[in-house]
């Protein structure tokens, strides 16, 4: 069943605490009703911020991109020439690494003009058409994205956990230190980019989880979110009615300076909507591991591998 309306809401609210309901709230003019309207916003956005909540998880999916081209590279200088391609290299933002022959660690592609190609880092040795490997390792976010969510992060193509976010002071040691690189993709967040080391140089498909910033439902949405704020008075939201009732009558008596009489009932609809949002798993209070080896206790006496 669809949830109320961002006018019923109001209404039922306005309607409990004995005030005037208003006939339409967006676009009015009347101070209480834009103050409940702007109420009301700000419950979602509390309630955006503070759980995981089913309706707003994401899954995201993508491969990572990476292209081989040759050129010729000078000892001491940032110029690439004579490349045989520049399809598909951006440089806003820097978003490729760059590795091959004489190429020094951590090594961004900085500009791209014509056959010509500008890196971060000199080369550390000449040669003519040498094979470079240009890879991405930041790639943008969704558009609806806020945050992500914790150990969702995996190299699907390796069937391994990525491993991160990294600190900054981790980061820096794996792009610049000596033995620091292994097999395992690490990731960290930065600069609002997704970002990924070492360069892959392959197609890995990498996926995530993720929690949306969108919980309000327009007219035109009917499972997922597509906007961060009531703006219309048929908008409706992912959070139960009486969650959102509940907490504009606490705001609106807390703005108003008469205290938290609806608090006990706000944080109890809260834990209720939390409880029941995605159900929950059946715990053992006595758990024991699970026989993933093979043993004694499930080889069969005889016929094994017929």
């Amino acid at each position: 069943m669809a949830n109320s309306t961002m006018l019923a809401l109001i209404q039922q609210a306005t309607a409990e605490m004995g005030l005037a309901s208003p006939t339409a709230v967006a676009g009015s003019t009347v101070q209480d009703t834009v103050q409940e309207l702007a109420l009301l916003n700000a419950i979602g956005y509390q309630l955006q911020r503070e759980y995981e909540w089913q309706q707003i998880t994401k899954e995201y999916r993508f491969p990572t991109v990476f292209y081989t081209y040759t050129g010729n590279v000078a000892n001491g200088s940032t110029t690439v020439s004579s490349m045989s391609s520049i399809t598909g290299l951006s440089t806003t933002p820097t978003y490729f690494s760059v590795t091959g022959s004489g190429m020094q660690q951590d090594t961004y592609l900085v500009t791209v003009t014509g056959t010509s190609a500008t890196l971060s880092l000199p080369a550390s040795a000449s040669g003519t058409s040498v094979s470079l490997t240009f890879s991405q390792t930041m790639y943008a976010n969704p558009s609806d994205f806020d945050r992500l969510k914790d150990r969702t992060d995996w190299d699907k193509s390796k069937h391994w956990e990525m491993l991160g976010p990294e600190t900054g002071q981790q980061w820096q040691w794996l792009k610049s230190g000596f033995i620091s690189t292994g097999p395992r993709i690490r990731y960290r967040m930065l600069g609002g980019l997704f970002q990924i080391w070492p360069p892959s140089g392959i197609a890995d498909y990498l996926g995530l989880e993720y929690v949306s910033k969108n919980w309000v439902l327009s007219t035109s949405a009917t499972i997922t979110p597509d906007k961060a704020s009531f703006t219309v008075d048929t908008d409706t939201c992912i959070f139960p009615d009486r969650l959102m009732v509940v907490g504009l009558k606490h705001l609106y008596f807390q703005v108003k300076g008469f205290g938290d009489v609806y608090l006990d009932e706000w944080n109890r609809q809260l834990s209720i909507a939390k409880a029941n949002d995605g159900g929950s798993p059946t715990l053992s209070m006595a758990p024991r591991l699970s026989e993933v080896l093979i043993t004694q206790q499930n080889v069969p006496d005889s016929g094994y591998g017929t």
